[in-house]
C-alpha cells in the first residue's frame, strides 16, 4: 500500500513495484507508455552527459548466426559467444558453457535494470511535470 503524509510525500510499504502500479492505476497521466519513445530529453538532469551504449555485434554477425529479432539487442555478442560455445562443445555443452551463459544472463539482467530505471525516471518526471502544472494552476486562480 501507499501512504501519503501531510506533506503529500509518498511512502511505499509493499515495494516499489506495488507503489508505482498503484499510483499509475489511480492517476494514469503519470504512467509512462512503454510502447512509445520517452517524452523527455534523455540528457535532462545529466550535466556531464550520459555514456552512450554501443552495439558490439554487427548486423553481418547477427545475420550469419541467424539471430531472431528478439535476440538482436545490446547483449547479442554474448548470445553469439554462447551459441558458438554450444556448437563447439555439443555433447557436454551444459558443463562447458556455463561461463558464457553466465555472461549472457548478467548482460540481460543489466539491460533489464537499465530499462526499469528509465521507466522509473520517466514516471518521476511525469509526476513532477503534473505537480508543477497543478501549482501553476493554483497560483493563477
Amino acid at each position: 500500500l501507499t501512504y501519503r503524509n501531510k506533506n503529500k510525500q509518498t511512502f511505499s510499504f509493499m515495494g516499489q513495484w506495488w507503489s508505482s502500479a498503484y499510483e499509475g492505476w489511480m492517476d494514469p497521466s503519470i504512467r509512462p507508455d512503454r510502447q512509445r519513445p520517452p517524452l523527455f530529453d534523455p540528457l535532462y538532469g545529466f550535466p556531464r552527459g550520459r555514456k552512450k551504449r554501443q552495439m558490439i555485434a554487427t548486423d553481418e554477425e547477427m545475420d550469419a548466426w541467424k539471430l531472431e529479432y528478439r535476440d538482436r539487442d545490446y547483449c547479442a555478442h554474448f548470445y553469439i559467444n554462447h551459441r558458438r560455445c554450444l556448437d563447439n562443445n555439443r555433447p557436454f555443452a551444459y558443463w562447458n558453457c556455463k561461463h558464457e551463459r553466465h555472461e549472457l544472463t548478467k548482460c540481460e539482467w543489466e539491460d533489464m535494470v537499465l530499462r526499469v530505471k528509465e521507466f522509473e525516471r520517466e514516471r518521476r518526471l511525469l509526476k513532477k511535470e503534473k505537480m508543477l502544472k497543478e501549482k501553476q494552476a493554483a497560483a493563477a486562480a
